[in-house]
């Protein structure tokens, strides 16, 4: 078990975060191995709503300091489990798993979610302070899409029928962090190695947030940065957009300090990413809750704003 001091930029604070890893959850069916999480939370306080997040392509439960610590400095438990794609694992491309992995990704988050209580348990002193009615998901990129599989979003298959509903309804609220669009304008590689990544966002109706960059030009899509803003356009209300101004694909650095595929590095963005997504979350688990609605005001009255929020 670790401990961290996380202080907060706005007061003189510091709170201690724990963190246990890895909390191993038995994995049945065709996964092959068992699932590693990590979970963190605050040394103190009860009641405590839950975060599920999923990392990107070739992370791991040890990735996205700059989020999972925040949040769990603001009374969030984030739980964060490794997929098979991670570095970690060393699985080859050639494993037979491959084309059913974005499906064990799902698959993943409902198996943490019917084993809360053997997480919460897994870290001395957090037994009895978790609240299961508050569950919020998130993911970054290709954890972005897993997450949105539990809001609602569904993958169109060959003859552009939406495929199974893995919606759960623990899950209240999202953030969802680069999140790919439509499959009409996937490049060739993308259209013939990643069939998965044709969704429909007609069902997504859990509320959420969906953050993207303006500068985030993928080579999987020949639309241009736009493309991420379709899980916005697409899906039901209640939903919120935001944009950051500049931004590239790891969003000013979110998946780390100083990892090498942040090519935006930008503190201040992340400062803002932690800020908006706490307040949303908040507001969203917490009916009556006004942190979202503050913050909200806050950049659209900043006279510099680092980036532009829209809500439907």
């Amino acid at each position: 078990m670790e401990g961290t001091s996380v202080s907060d930029s706005n007061t003189t604070t510091t709170t201690t975060v724990i963190s246990a890893k890895p909390v191993i959850l038995p994995a049945p069916g065709g996964r092959g191995e068992d699932l590693q999480v990590r979970v963190s939370a605050p040394a103190t306080g009860a009641d405590l709503p839950v975060i599920v997040f999923s990392h990107g392509f070739g992370w791991s439960m040890n990735g996205y300091a700059p989020l999972a610590d925040h949040w769990a400095s603001r009374g969030f438990v984030v739980i964060q489990p490794t997929h098979l794609d991670s570095r970690t694992l060393g699985i080859p491309h050639e494993d037979p798993r491959t084309p059913q992995m974005w499906r064990i990704r799902i698959e993943d988050l409902t198996l943490v979610l019917d084993g809360l209580d053997v997480l919460e348990a897994s870290v001395p002193g957090l037994g009895g302070r978790i609240d299961h009615s508050r569950i919020a998901v998130a993911g970054h990129s290709w954890g972005a899409q897993t997450a949105s599989a539990l809001l609602g979003a569904r993958v169109l298959d060959s003859d552009g029928v939406p495929g199974e509903d893995m919606s759960d309804p623990r899950v209240t609220a999202g953030v969802l962090f680069a999140l790919t669009g439509l499959g009409d304008t996937l490049t060739p590689f993308a259209a013939e190695n990643l069939p998965f990544m044709k969704p429909s966002f007609d069902t997504m109706t859990t509320p959420a947030l969906l953050v993207a960059g303006d500068n985030d030009d993928s080579m999987l899509s020949t639309r241009g940065p736009d493309w991420f803003t379709d899980p916005y356009t697409y899906s039901p209300a209640d939903k919120s957009l935001l944009t950051l101004f500049g931004a590239e694909h790891s969003l000013g650095g979110i998946p780390g300090y100083e990892v090498a595929e942040t090519t935006d590095e930008n503190p201040a963005r992340v400062a803002l990413i932690q800020q908006l997504t706490t307040a949303f979350l908040r507001s969203a688990l917490f009916p009556g809750d006004t942190s979202w609605k503050t913050a909200a005001t806050a950049l659209e009255n900043d006279p510099d704003p680092l980036g532009n929020l829209q809500s439907k």
